[in-house]
């Protein structure tokens, strides 16, 4: 307690504000967006129905969903100025620091960021939905010294990712488990980042300054940078015989297992079977049986020794492995998904915009008199 109120670090419990965005349900380990539950609709829509869900409130029509992927695919491409500024990225640093850049630099160059009206928003939350990949898939490729791939604007949202990165599309299951990872990631409440976007969008800053904070956000290993954090465990066990030794080991030396806990789930996060299953789908597709097998003692260890629940990083960041993506650029594919989430909450909270400003607690020393420097 401090002064009769009492300190909730982390704004543990604290109910900030409402939105109608999604819901979570820690008490039934749910979670839905505007109301429709998220596991229904990564098996049953494709991304780009979600990503209009998000934006608008409902789902699509046939003709709504058309007008959509129009207009996302006309947006997909980029400039040769950020093109440019890409090929300049220094070879080691982290893709999540140059995706932070190329959404800023994307802000440089767009008409409308200084426009805060809701029409100029939701033209710019498209532009950023459709050229994020375009900028994260040629960051992909010059790491690998091979040039930038143009979207291809007969292709779907996922598939063209694949394309831009690869310059190939897998099969029609290795693309639908892409797709279900971006749909489980697209929203989830007021986590970190969203709550970073709000509190930027409520100084009345521009869109793409609430997204690039909410990116810096992401990175975190407590946050976004955990699904590659748990790649780097798997391959740290290595094999299936060494897992159930590893956790004990590192339980024993209070190590964090990373994918493992959430800060709103107790016991369970419902977007893991789901998860799950496009990870053991891919996983079938690719031959692989050793990650599946190291997966499954680590998280039935986990459950019998400490209760602890699998998160939903924990099967995406195997599945994004096998896939064929860099570790460390799973956390831009975060972005890419995420960016629907970031700009419904950001237009939410400029509709009803009240600077979020909270107070803090004193602990300092109490008010002294000033001795200049040669009294001190």
């Amino acid at each position: 307690m401090a002064g009769g109120s009492e300190i909730k670090r982390g704004l543990d419990g604290v109910v900030v504000d409402a939105s109608a965005v999604s819901k979570v349900m820690p008490e039934i380990n749910a979670l839905t967006y505007r109301g429709y539950p998220v596991q229904e609709l990564a098996e049953n829509c494709r991304f780009e129905e979600v990503a209009y869900l998000l934006a608008d409130g409902e789902l699509p029509t046939a003709a709504e969903l058309g007008d959509f992927e129009r207009e996302e695919r006309e947006n997909r491409g980029i400039g040769e100025a950020l093109l440019a500024v890409i090929s300049r990225y220094p070879p080691a640093c982290h893709p999540m620091d140059t995706t932070r850049t190329s959404v800023s630099f994307l802000g440089l160059e767009d008409p409308e960021t200084a426009d805060h009206g809701p029409e100029a928003a939701r033209r710019k939350a498209m532009r950023l939905l459709a050229r994020i990949p375009t900028a994260v898939a040629a960051d992909f490729r010059r790491r690998k010294g091979q040039a930038p791939i143009p979207p291809d604007p007969s292709l779907g949202f996922a598939a063209n990712f694949f394309h831009m990165c690869f310059a190939a599309v897998p099969d029609a299951d290795v693309v639908k488990a892409f797709d279900v990872s971006l749909t489980l990631y697209a929203e989830h409440g007021f986590n970190a980042s969203t709550f970073t976007a709000r509190v930027v969008t409520s100084t009345m800053a521009d869109m793409h300054g609430a997204v690039t904070a909410a990116i810096a956000s992401l990175k975190g290993p407590l946050h976004g940078g955990a699904n590659e954090a748990v790649m780097h465990m798997l391959n740290e066990i290595g094999e299936p015989g060494r897992a159930k030794r590893w956790v004990l080991d590192a339980l024993a030396a209070k190590r964090l297992i990373m994918g493992f806990g959430h800060r709103v789930y107790r016991t369970g996060d419902s977007r893991v079977p789901t998860m799950k299953k496009y990870f053991l789908k891919v996983a079938e597709r690719k031959d692989e049986t050793v990650l599946p097998a190291i997966s499954q003692i680590v998280e039935d260890t986990m459950i019998a020794e400490k209760n602890i629940y699998p998160n939903l990083d924990f099967p995406a960041g195997p599945a994004y492995h096998l896939m064929g993506f860099d570790i460390d650029f799973f956390t831009p594919i975060f972005v890419i998904s995420r960016i629907t989430g970031w700009t419904a909450h950001i237009l939410e909270q400029a509709a009803a915009n009240r600077l979020i400003r909270p107070l803090s607690h004193y602990t300092g020393p109490p008010q002294r008199d000033f001795r200049p420097i040669g009294a001190r």
